[in-house]
């Protein structure tokens, strides 16, 4: 493994971070002619970021953002596609129809509420915070303790939690939609082989089927591709304080993250905690403390950190990440490199044809009513 990018780009984090520091005590002598006029030439070069050259063979941990996300058990189509852009942004699959899965995964807000955890069905509050769902369907596994297998398993489980959207069970859900005739009409083009089309288990498939267009590229993808312009020179140093912190040995692949589960406190002990993770679905003794690995894109859009939302600042999640999982204490220096890094990976503006709510259909008076008991 090649390490001499580590020197030339160590040199440069510093030139950045001192560019940017106090240069000390002025003198108090009166400055000479040739010093005062070479001053704005000095201040220039020294404010100048240094070249940083990031050797590309470090960066096969990573991987560019796919254009697609298929699924083989749930092919793709338009209708599909549609339909499930249509009960994303549709309250009424709620028992008291005031939550969809924009309210904790708002589109417009980079997949997130940007609060610790969801308020749902009259206000509770779930336990863990509610993670982006933008490349989410790129993940392993979904939830932050992997208990459902793809985003079509886990579009469904909100519904009928009675915390979340609360509603009783499959049958209020059947009740409701088939209750709207665009609904019956758009679940019989999106699912023409099926007997009984309108079903909790396709309501999950339509809203997967949406959720694997979700896929925004942003200029780490451009950088990924050969595009040495797409960084500035202080993202760059960020990226090489990144991986020579190690951050990669988790947050790697096209979504830094999302492809396995780590022990939170796996090298200094995260402390204590009720929420146990991944063992609290097995009850597996192994599982204790095992979370799925987040994905760090759009990480600096989508605070508050960890899976109880209890840290806000990302300077901060840095620094305890970097204690508790690598037993690394990273100095100002390097934690303001990593976050500079970690701001580079927001996406570009998505398309406003993707995140817009359509229209909703109206309902009738077989519709259930709103409930809020």
């Amino acid at each position: 493994m090649k390490r001499s990018y580590l020197l030339v780009a160590g040199v440069a984090v510093a030139g950045l971070v001192a560019a940017c520091g106090d240069s000390g005590t002025p003198s108090q002598s009166k400055p000479s002619a040739t010093a005062a006029s070479s001053a704005p030439a000095q201040a220039a070069s020294a404010a100048a970021p240094k070249a940083v050259t990031v050797d590309r063979e470090m960066l096969a941990a990573f991987a560019p953002l796919p254009k697609e996300a298929p699924n083989a058990k749930n092919p793709s189509t338009p209708e599909k596609v549609e339909l499930g852009r249509q009960l994303y942004f549709d309250a009424r699959l709620s028992k008291n129809h005031d939550v969809s899965c924009n309210t904790c995964h708002d589109l417009t807000k980079f997949g997130v509420d940007n609060k610790p955890t969801s308020p749902g069905h009259k206000g509770q509050l779930g336990t863990r915070n509610s993670p982006t769902v933008y490349g989410a369907a790129l993940h392993f596994r979904q939830f932050w303790d992997g208990r459902a297998e793809d985003v079509e398993e886990q579009a469904t489980m909100p519904i009928t939690n009675p915390v979340e959207m609360a509603m009783p069970d499959e049958k209020r859900v059947v009740e409701t939609l088939t209750s709207i005739p665009q609904y019956v009409e758009a679940f019989k083009k999106a699912f023409p082989e099926d007997k009984e089309p309108v079903s909790l288990a396709n309501v999950g498939k339509a809203i997967g089927a949406f959720e694997r267009t979700l896929l925004v590229r942003g200029k780490w993808d451009k950088y990924l591709e050969g595009d040495e312009s797409a960084l500035s020179e202080s993202e760059k140093a960020g990226l090489v304080a990144f991986m020579e912190a190690g951050c990669q040995t988790c947050h790697a692949g096209p979504m830094l993250g999302g492809q396995n589960y780590q022990k939170l406190g796996s090298v200094r002990p995260w402390g204590e905690s009720k929420d146990q993770g991944r063992y609290d679905h097995t009850k597996v003794d192994t599982d204790k403390m095992l979370f799925k690995t987040p994905t760090l894109r759009n990480i600096a859009k989508t605070g508050p950190y960890y899976h109880d939302g209890s840290i806000k600042d990302l300077s901060e999640a840095t620094t305890k990440m970097a204690i508790h999982q690598l037993g690394k204490n990273l100095s100002e220096q390097q934690t303001r490199a990593i976050v500079r890094f970690l701001e580079a990976l927001t996406m570009d503006a998505p398309p406003a044809e993707l995140i817009k709510a359509p229209e909703a259909f109206p309902s009738t008076d077989k519709t259930p009513k709103a409930d809020p008991s």
